[in-house]
């Protein structure tokens, strides 16, 4: 188990309520899970369409269960941006 800083952007904070907050979780789908069960609601529809760094390296298509979270890590929630 780590510990860890989730940060959201955008429509992820406006639907999380909070910029940001601390996870403890082994893995990415530990600490989403947990995310949204704080986070009931607006958090859950905005997080299905969301991508995610973590450590500044992007999780791409691997499954969340599969990426693992480090001690003093930070996950980036990044929704959907609209314009180029």
């Amino acid at each position: 188990m780590a510990i860890g800083t989730i940060r959201y952007w955008a429509a992820a904070k406006s639907a999380a309520g909070v910029d940001q907050e601390p996870y403890e979780a082994a893995t990415l789908a530990e600490a989403l899970d947990a995310a949204r069960e704080r986070h009931p609601g607006e958090l859950v529809r905005v997080l299905a369409r969301c991508s995610f760094l973590v450590d500044s390296l992007p999780v791409g298509t691997r499954g969340h269960e599969t990426v693992r979270l480090a001690e003093g890590g930070t996950v980036e929630v990044l929704p959907p941006f609209a314009g180029g």
